[in-house]
């Protein structure tokens, strides 16, 4: 999967016939793409002093492509479109690539490069013989996947046969992607959005039960609840902000002054690195320490 979804929608929206009326501001919009991303790289902190900064520069360029571009000079598509063209959330989706850097994260492996970002994500594998016969041919293998806005994890790669010699024409051969660390990325989230994510939790653990799933939300639309009732980690608010009342999404002001009042704090995010760290610092299981423990886990 790509490392930078935001620059792809970018893209993709230049080149769509039905933005052609944005195209100069969606141009001047990768200009400053950029900018932000060659600010990101040429930063020389470290740890929680680069997380912050990041956030700084980060709420920067969102200010400017959704205030700037789209609330105040874009085209009413383009503003009506913006969530189907995901320019909005995307956004987000490459700055927790960024994230995933041995100046932020300690102990990312260096024998492997770890993959992250959007993937195509492994939920369950099941076995599906057609019938009695079919038990001595190559197996028919259901594999449910569910795409997640950012990952961490790794491509596996599979053989099941019919034979212990695996002769090609009694065996299946696949691939998936073993996502351990998932999180959700919602510009508004609201009852739906939860429980739709709680099922994504759900499913995600039964195929990989030390895995860990987030939601990243920028404006609550729904009262909070208790995700511990669920196998979401957290849910983490990251303007600490409600989504604005109907009647004033559309006024440009309100919008302006939303995000001039609840820009993506920086202590939120970094409790997500935090939730990151202490993930890669886990022994997530060892049968050995059982005894000392005097438990299974």
């Amino acid at each position: 999967m790509s490392l930078t979804p935001h620059y792809d929608k970018l893209k993709a929206a230049i080149s769509n016939p039905k933005c052609q009326d944005d195209k100069r501001l969606l141009e001047e919009t990768l200009e400053r793409y950029y900018d932000w991303v060659n600010s990101i790289k040429h930063l020389d902190s470290m740890g929680q002093k680069r997380v912050y900064q990041m956030v700084d520069l980060l709420n920067n360029y969102k200010d400017f492509l959704e205030v700037d571009i789209i609330g105040k000079r874009s085209s009413a598509f383009l503003k009506r479109q913006k969530g189907q063209l995901k320019l909005d959330n995307s956004v987000l989706e490459e700055f927790l690539i960024y994230l995933v850097d041995n100046r932020i994260v300690n102990g990312l492996p260096t024998d492997f490069q770890i993959d992250c970002g959007p993937h195509t994500a492994f939920m369950s594998l099941s076995f599906r013989p057609t019938g009695i016969a079919s038990l001595n041919q190559n197996p028919s293998i259901v594999l449910k996947e569910k795409d997640q806005d950012f990952t961490l994890g790794k491509t596996i790669h599979y053989q099941f046969s019919a034979s212990s010699h695996f002769e090609n024409e009694l065996t299946t051969s696949g691939q998936l992607y073993l996502s351990v660390f998932a999180a959700e990325i919602k510009v508004n989230y609201d009852k739906t959005m939860f429980q739709e994510c709680a099922g994504t939790a759900s499913r995600l653990k039964q195929g990989c039960p030390i895995a860990k799933y987030y939601a990243l939300v920028e404006y609550l639309d729904m009262l909070p609840e208790d995700c511990r009732l669920t196998e979401i980690d957290n849910v983490f608010l990251l303007r600490k902000a409600k989504r604005l009342p109907a009647n004033k999404r559309s006024i440009i002001k309100e919008i302006e002054k939303q995000h001039k009042d609840f820009p993506i704090a920086k202590d939120v995010m970094w409790r997500f690195v935090e939730e990151m760290q202490n993930f890669v610092d886990a022994v997530w299981y060892d049968s050995k320490e059982a005894l000392k423990r005097g438990s299974f886990i």
